[in-house]
């Protein structure tokens, strides 16, 4: 799709599951060198061994991201394997369910530092081999929860993505003296295993609220980000692209209903 893409070296955080394992397999499938990572060798391993059998270059590296060392230790890893690195996609996250009254303050620094301090780290990690490179791609997988919308029981969540595109507008300008682009992602009802283990009646709620009338996949969130990672995003930075099948449109609910109209 991308063939700039071919032979460059990607680091996907959180690269084992759901959203980050599309894009790790999207890069993968693009000819990029990926460096697949999560907290479990076993799990990164396996994605990276899918990559490989598809005629792909993968490896798999466990890193706690939340930690400056790990992140560190992420990059020398691309470095080493690859000769540099060119795409640094910041995408672990958790989402735990806690309502504010329940939330400990362990809860939220839990996933403010897997998601938003991650996001920091990972990035100040790349900055010295991106430089060396001059250029570099560095997407950030956020949410609608936060930068757009809310939803009960996930203050912490949506406060460290909102946080994350705060983060991006300053990085952008921060690097691009160096040739380095930062952008993000921005799912929305994406289909990934955990939902699909919950009741199609619940399912069916969410497609109702989508304009598109159904979930996206990972490789359309995959898609985005081997967009903003290639030459011909060079032009783009400091860009949230939100992928949603048009979910955040609707002013209310009933715009969604094919006879509504204000007259």
């Amino acid at each position: 799709m991308f063939k700039s893409l071919i032979g460059r070296s990607v680091i996907v955080t959180g690269g084992s599951k759901g959203i980050g394992r599309g894009i790790s397999r999207g890069f993968g499938a693009a000819g990029s060198r990926v460096l697949v990572v999560s907290r479990s060798l076993a799990d990164a391993e396996a994605v990276a061994e899918e990559i490989r059998a598809a005629g792909g270059t993968a490896s798999g590296f466990a890193a706690d991201v939340s930690t400056l060392d790990g992140n560190r230790a992420m990059v020398d890893r691309a470095v080493e394997l690859h000769g540099g690195l060119d795409v640094l996609c910041a995408n672990a996250g958790i989402y735990p369910a806690a309502t504010i009254e329940d939330m400990t303050v362990d809860d939220f620094d839990k996933v403010m530092n897997t998601n938003l301090r991650s996001t920091f780290l990972s990035t100040a990690a790349a900055v010295k081999a991106m430089k060396a490179r001059g250029r570099g791609r560095i997407i950030i997988t956020s949410s609608t929860t936060g930068p757009i919308t809310g939803y009960p029981g996930w203050a912490h969540y949506g406060a460290s993505k909102a946080g994350q595109l705060g983060f991006m507008r300053t990085a952008a300008i921060e690097l691009a003296r160096y040739g380095i682009t930062v952008n993000a992602v921005i799912p929305g009802a994406i289909m990934t295993d955990g939902l699909a283990e919950l009741s199609q009646e619940f399912l069916g709620r969410i497609t109702a609220a989508v304009p598109l009338k159904r979930f996206g996949t990972v490789d359309e969130i995959a898609n985005g980000a081997l967009f903003l990672a290639s030459d011909e995003a060079a032009y783009v930075t400091g860009h949230a692209l939100s992928i949603d099948g048009g979910m955040t449109l609707p002013e209310f609910e009933m715009a969604l209903d094919e006879s509504a109209s204000l007259t």
